[in-house]
């Protein structure tokens, strides 16, 4: 499917949805598994371009991996730290997580690997990270731009005692070397403007339930080598795609209710729901899921809003903005230039198609964008091959005539079904 032409939601209906499992958790859970001693059955897990890139290498690497899609499950058979296949060629293909959680289990594990990836994913950079394994001792070869996918590791083992790492350009980074530590134990000094980051929180929890236990004095975790493994793990539903139905009751001035979803959430995007809050929403916490309530809203008015640490749903937010009727700020998103796509120019690029007008202001290192609401039309939206592009914009489509989104197919990077839900939606 080359592209996809959104229908209106002509007539005005509560939204009700079922959503995948979180992939952050869903990755997360995968190596946290394969590193443990004992056999884990995953529960909830998410299906998509991602996680199945993860499971891939995981297989490649030599692990047992028992999968049944229909019922979201995976039993990963956890090697206690070791890697079985340890001289083999590997593929994360464009699933960021996997590309570096993977990189550090290895060197940590230690053996000799070429890690691959899509044409994608090599645009991304890995210095900071590939950084850190070489001073531990590991040989990094590349095999084409220095500093990016593919290159070859060489390792005995990363066993230096300690090391730090810079959260501001990604926070995967440090979840990385968090999860690894127990195999032959670290002391982690984390920097940087995202020390306390949503992402780095989601990891240490999962740690702990995972049976991992840590030490912290100020930003300095301390993690011995251990032992650890559960028999059964249950992964969230993803609030980064139930964010999108949240962000379409504002749109349409209706209430949406995703499944499962609850506010105690260890996701990051959680904090989506307090700015819809703050927009004139009513949030719900209910037995069934949290629900948001903008049934009641004639209009509401933009505002000035800080995405640093759930940036996931800063093109959500655009999109919502440009339903506003006054000018939304959207703050300290820099670091999204350099994820699937430049999702700051992705941004407001789609949003002057529609016809609204944007402003990116770069000041004191910090990336802000503005986003002055005018009327809005039909467009073609050019995705970039980045899903959260092409999720974002389709929920214009639903209120305005004419918004077609190119390769929505990108969206199986994440949350394969997603236009599927939409054709239910506005099914007559």
């Amino acid at each position: 499917m080359e592209q996809y032409a959104v229908r209106l939601l002509k007539e005005k209906k509560n939204i009700k949805v079922l959503v995948p499992g979180s992939k952050s958790i869903t990755n997360r859970a995968l190596m946290l598994a394969a590193m443990s001693d004992t056999v884990c059955e995953l529960r909830g897990v998410l299906f998509s371009e991602d996680s199945r890139a993860f499971l891939d290498c995981l297989k490649t690497l030599g692990f047992r991996v028992e999968i049944d899609e229909k019922e979201h499950q995976v039993v990963v058979f956890g090697e206690n730290g070791k890697i079985p296949n340890s001289n083999v060629e590997i593929n994360v293909r464009s699933a960021g997580t996997a590309a570096r959680f993977l990189t550090v289990f290895l060197a940590a594990a230690g053996g000799t690997y070429v890690l691959n990836a899509s044409e994608q994913m090599k645009k991304r950079p890995m210095k900071e990270l590939l950084d850190k394994i070489r001073a531990q001792g590991v040989a990094v070869e590349f095999l084409e731009e220095p500093d990016h996918f593919p290159f070859r590791i060489h390792s005995l083992g990363m066993r230096q005692l300690e090391t730090e790492i810079d959260t501001t350009t990604s926070s995967q980074y440090a979840s990385g070397l968090l999860m690894a530590a127990p195999i032959h134990g670290m002391k982690i000094t984390l920097t940087g403007s995202r020390t306390e980051g949503s992402y780095i929180q989601m990891t240490l929890r999962m740690m702990e339930q995972f049976g991992i236990s840590w030490r912290r004095e100020n930003n300095t975790y301390e993690i011995a080598a251990q032992n650890f493994g559960i028999p059964q793990y249950f992964v969230e539903p993803d609030f980064s795609a139930a964010c999108y139905f949240y962000a379409m009751a504002m749109i349409l001035k209706t209430k949406a209710l995703v499944f499962g979803t609850h506010k105690n959430s260890m996701q990051g995007d959680r904090k989506f729901l307090d700015v819809l809050e703050q927009m004139g929403a009513k949030i719900t916490d209910t037995e069934q899921g949290v629900t948001v309530d903008a049934g009641n809203l004639k209009a509401f008015e933009g505002i000035t809003v800080d995405m640093s640490d759930f940036s996931d749903q800063a093109l959500t937010m655009a999109v919502v903005a440009a339903f506003a009727t006054s000018k939304t700020v959207i703050q300290n998103i820099g670091h999204i230039r350099k994820q699937e796509s430049d999702r700051v120019q992705a941004m407001v690029n789609g949003l002057e198609r529609l016809g609204c007008r944007t402003r990116i202001v770069e000041k004191e290192n910090r990336t802000d964008v503005e986003i002055i609401p005018e009327t809005l039309h039909g467009a073609v939206i050019e995705t970039y091959d980045d899903h959260r592009v092409a999720m974002s914009f389709a929920m214009a489509g639903l209120a305005v005539e004419g918004v077609v989104i190119r390769n929505p197919l990108c969206c199986r990077k994440t949350f394969e079904e997603y236009f599927d839900v939409l054709d239910r939606l506005t099914e007559k």
